[in-house]
């Protein structure tokens, strides 16, 4: 057997106890002077806090389930943000997109506008707070340049802090990612090659206008709707398994309810369609079925033993994505 290596204690932090410990890179010596790595010191503190935050990082923001659905579903998509404080002094406007060339966090447009990056990897557990940091930073860059991602004050502001709850948050899906390049024929050729390989890799995609948080998207091999809800992940999964031991869960021939993903926080219900089955074609059969899940959502009583077997089928068929 090999021998154990003697273990050495730590020195003693070096830091006032006064004052807060700056935060930095997770595998950096933490600035207490302990002598340990940030993330073995004062960064466990900073980590859970972070953490706590995190399970569901757009609750309160309107438009929650669409949130969700532009950070982990829908390929191309703008929405145009609204600031509690109104805009700074040259920048015409901000606006949310799904994606970025060379996947920027954010972009300062030549106009002063704002493009503010959804999916990209975020250096802290709170998504919501580095998108809100990423977002400071964009509204004073200099105009013509993109934002670089950078480490996060563990008590910097949230989104929650920075946008209107009161504004509309109404996405506008896109066949493609031309909105990144408004003057095509001035583009750089890294964002023009950019752009063609987002479009080759790009699901068509629509959202359903009659129902909230519901997109219908196309496959090769069959068409999905993928339906982000509000309700609690348990109350939720007994109300469809309700539906779907009543063979009340389809969206009509050869639909089926085939699993869900969860979210930061969200359940995200998905049904196989027809090939030939389009997105206007969703739309009755969509709020029909939410009217049928309405009751089910508020009924206390006990499931069923054909209710439980649906229920179990429908959470060992459910992936998480964040």
């Amino acid at each position: 057997m090999a021998k154990k290596r003697p273990q050495t204690k730590a020195a003693k932090p070096q830091h006032s106890s006064n004052e807060p410990v700056p935060v930095v890179g997770a595998r950096e010596p933490c600035p207490c002077g302990s002598g340990r790595r940030y993330k073995a010191c004062h960064g466990r503190a900073a980590s859970h806090a972070v953490t706590e935050l995190v399970q569901r990082p757009f609750e309160g923001l309107a438009g929650e389930c669409d949130w969700v659905a532009l950070r982990e579903l829908v390929p191309a998509a703008t929405v145009e943000l609204h600031l509690k404080d109104g805009l700074p002094d040259g920048v015409p406007s901000v606006t949310l997109a799904t994606v970025l060339p060379m996947a920027w966090p954010a972009l300062r447009r030549e106009d002063g506008s704002v493009l503010l990056g959804l999916q990209n990897d975020t250096p802290s557990g709170d998504l919501s707070r580095d998108l809100a940091d990423t977002l400071q930073r964009a509204l004073s860059t200099e105009p013509g340049n993109p934002v670089a991602a950078d480490k996060v004050s563990a008590d910097g502001p949230r989104l929650q802090d920075l946008l209107d709850p009161d504004a509309a948050f109404v996405p506008d899906v896109h066949t493609g990612f031309e909105f990144w390049v408004p003057d095509s024929d001035n583009a750089s050729a890294e964002v023009t090659a950019s752009l063609e390989r987002a479009n080759a890799a790009a699901i068509p995609t629509v959202r359903l206008t009659g129902v909230d948080g519901a997109y219908w998207c196309e496959t090769p091999e069959k068409n999905h709707l993928r339906w982000a809800m509000p309700h609690p992940e348990e109350q939720l999964l007994d109300a469809l398994a309700r539906l779907q031991a009543a063979g009340d869960a389809s969206l009509g021939e050869d639909t089926r309810l085939v699993g869900s993903f969860r979210a930061h926080g969200i359940i995200v219900p998905v049904w196989d369609l027809p090939s030939a089955m389009t997105a206007e074609q969703c739309e009755k059969p969509a709020a029909e079925f939410a009217e049928r899940l309405a009751p089910a959502l508020a009924s206390d009583a006990p499931l069923t033993a054909e209710e439980r077997r649906a229920r179990g089928g429908l959470t060992n068929r459910q992936v998480t994505l964040s």
